[in-house]
């Protein structure tokens, strides 16, 4: 099979192209949407938040070729042979290619690994979705923007999963950029319209050393199924269109105006007193005061 701007030997069926024209191709389309939604200012300090997995390390590489200001940020879940490897393949990338990087821990911040606050009737997604998205916000004070690897394939589940269960105040989480809310760092996602074949296509041609290993706790989540699902009858401009309606129906809903207070223990963004991660960690029988700022 041949590359449809060469004859080289194609690489990628979808679109057909060599390796060099899959590369051009891949960051020129990844370009195009920080372009449209205006991702990134010249004047922007950027964190990528990051696992050490094909999607962040993808983004974390491009931001830093693009010649965007960025350092990376990685909060270790405390997953036994899962995050240790991937944190390992950070920190190499992170070396050769000169970016500051900071970790953090859920057992320095919490009081206990993930591991360890998992029994039967637990949703460890759910808590582990919970604790690090307050300690990514945490962490991210003093940068412009939070970038994250959410490529298309997760964002258009996120949509799905919110509508099935009916979370529309969350919709507007799923965004190419969110809206400036007091308290919160904005959020860029540059992969959003690429498909998570081709990013993973891209970290292989790219000899990225990352680790293709999912999370453990993955067959335990609500997303499984819907992805599942979704890739069993939605073609690539299906996931596309998903995206795309979508933001149009968010342009005029206008759900992103909402009104945040402060947590009254850590002092993050809340719409309630305590915030979702203070009263998990109650819940969990944390010290009270462990995830204060």
């Amino acid at each position: 099979m041949k590359c449809k701007q060469c004859n080289e030997k194609a690489v990628f069926l979808n679109p057909k192209l060599c390796k060099k024209h899959f590369i051009e191709d891949f960051e020129n389309r990844v370009k195009e949407t920080i372009k449209e939604f205006n991702l990134v200012k010249k004047s922007d300090k950027i964190v990528v938040a990051c696992s050490g997995g094909k999607d962040s390390t993808t983004i974390l590489y491009l931001l830093k070729k693009f010649g965007a200001n960025v350092e990376a940020l990685s909060i270790d879940e405390g997953i036994v042979g899962y995050h240790n490897k991937t944190l390992k393949d950070l920190k190499g990338f992170c070396k050769e290619y000169k970016i500051k990087l900071k970790i953090y821990s859920f057992e320095d911040n919490i009081g206990k690994k993930l591991d360890n606050m998992i029994d039967k009737k637990s949703l460890p997604c759910t808590i582990c979705g919970t604790f690090r998205r307050s300690l990514m916000n945490k962490y991210a004070k003093g940068y412009d923007k939070i970038a994250t690897g959410h490529n298309m394939d997760d964002e258009s589940q996120a949509v799905l999963m919110n509508l099935v269960n009916s979370n529309t105040d969350l919709l507007n989480h799923s965004v190419p950029i969110t809206k400036k809310l007091k308290g919160f760092v904005q959020k860029i996602k540059p992969l959003y319209f690429i498909p998570e074949k081709e990013v993973a296509a891209y970290s292989l041609l790219k000899g990225f050393n990352v680790n293709f290993t999912e999370c453990p706790y993955v067959n335990l989540s609500f997303r499984q199924g819907i992805r599942d699902k979704l890739n069993s009858y939605a073609t690539r401009q299906m996931k596309t269109n998903i995206l795309r309606k979508h933001l149009q129906v968010l342009s005029v809903l206008e759900l992103n105006k909402q009104d945040y207070g402060k947590c009254s223990i850590c002092g993050q963004p809340s719409k309630n007193k305590i915030c979702r991660a203070c009263e998990l960690a109650k819940n969990l029988n944390k010290t009270k005061g462990r995830t204060n700022q």
